[in-house]
């Protein structure tokens, strides 16, 4: 497979899967967009090497994609349509390769039963899943600073964040639980049931006003990477934002449903980072 035919390949799967992320890329530059594709192309193959039906030995699995990606990033790509424009990706905006071993670090934690026990192991899972995301996509849109390494880490928590708030019924459900036990028992809430229902709900206050913390103090990332991609990330916080909000004014009503930021107000987002509203 030529390197236009994988871009293409990863583009689809980037349209039809992605979707938080994919509306950011709309804001890229054509070279851009096509970076990130490619990088979301192999974030949802980790992802799904750990959490879809059909994997069989899924550590075997993942041992067998880490192998790959060495040899992709080595200049020896196997046979499957990601490696060629992932490869060219990486080598375009000289992206650090440790940042991918340690996205399968994170999806090789996720094989056994999960049971969180303290923030700072909370913050460690969240960096080796999605801040180390973040890192890689900063080197896409360009950016100043040592300082800026730190911001993505932080957005990164956010995010991941956000997401844990979101799934924490379907995680239970998989025998994963990413609430800190610690937060659990200060609250008298069961891992089990996630009841006392009023104190379930004040955990989840607790945890969100943690993620929004993370969100303000991530802030200046968007002053510091270069002005032809603030947009898109603008568009990116502004969306994940939004969905934390409608998991608040849902209520916390996460245990029976997954809650979604509707197409119509991500394009208002889109629309609103695309002009460089502050609120979006």
């Amino acid at each position: 497979m030529t390197v236009e035919e994988s871009y293409a390949w990863c583009r689809r799967l980037a349209r039809s899967q992605a979707r938080n992320f994919y509306y950011s890329f709309l804001l890229l530059s054509r070279e851009k967009r096509r970076a990130m594709c490619a990088i979301y192309a192999f974030m949802r193959y980790c992802d799904d090497l750990s959490d879809a039906e059909g994997v069989g030995d899924r550590a075997a699995a993942i041992a067998k994609w880490e192998q790959d990606l060495r040899a992709a990033l080595d200049g020896a790509p196997p046979d499957h349509p990601l490696w060629p424009a992932f490869a060219d990706a990486v080598a375009r905006f000289q992206i650090p390769r440790r940042y991918f071993l340690e996205m399968i670090k994170g999806v090789r934690s996720d094989l056994a039963t999960r049971r969180i026990q303290t923030f700072e192991e909370l913050y460690d899972y969240c960096y080796h899943v999605a801040s180390v995301v973040g890192l890689t996509i900063i080197h896409i849109f360009g950016f100043r600073g040592e300082e800026s390494l730190d911001l993505a880490e932080k957005c990164g928590i956010a995010f991941q964040l956000t997401n844990i708030l979101r799934d924490v019924g379907e995680d239970a459900a998989r025998g994963r639980v990413y609430l800190p036990a610690e937060d659990l028992q200060k609250f008298g809430v069961s891992p089990e049931t996630f009841e006392p229902r009023a104190q379930f709900l004040e955990l989840m206050a607790f945890e969100a006003g943690r993620a929004r913390r993370y969100y303000r103090e991530s802030a200046p990332l968007i002053e510091r990477i270069d002005p032809s991609s603030r947009a898109s990330l603008r568009a990116l916080i502004g969306i994940y934002s939004r969905l934390l909000e409608r998991i608040v004014e849902s209520n916390y009503d996460v245990l029976k449903r997954r809650i979604r930021v509707p197409v119509w107000e991500k394009m208002r987002v889109l629309a609103a980072a695309r002009w460089g509203v502050k609120r979006v």
